[in-house]
């Protein structure tokens, strides 16, 4: 059942994603991490959970400075957040839980759209 649960949210997720083919306005950069699920998801113990969850946070503040930057420096704000989220995280998590994570924001990213402004500081 819950297999049948995450596929259909997974489908929703990947069909309003097709759908939406602008970019993602400002008040849709808000990144909530459940640190609760991400402890359980990525098995970690007391320790990596405290700083998981200040990463996190700092993330989220660092995800909604970029929403508010001019629109050209947006995609290089973003990848900014993204890259030394992702370089915080290596510090803390182990190489196991490392690769779940980048693959979970990878997902998130792109449920959320914001992948295309991840591509676009790439290719400026």
């Amino acid at each position: 059942m819950k297999r049948l649960v995450l596929l259909v949210v997974v489908a929703l997720g990947m069909s309003a994603t097709s759908f939406a083919g602008e970019k993602v306005e400002g008040k849709d950069w808000k990144v909530d991490v459940n640190v609760a699920k991400l402890s359980k998801y990525l098995n970690l113990d007391a320790r990596q959970m405290e700083e998981v969850a200040n990463i996190s946070d700092y993330f989220a503040d660092k995800v909604q400075s970029a929403s508010y930057a001019k629109e050209a420096k947006q995609g290089k704000k973003l990848r900014e957040a993204v890259y030394g989220n992702f370089k915080l995280m290596k510090r803390t998590l182990t190489n196991e839980q490392y690769k779940k994570y980048v693959q979970l924001l990878n997902v998130t990213l792109k449920n959320k759209g914001l992948d295309s402004y991840m591509e676009d500081a790439v290719n400026k």
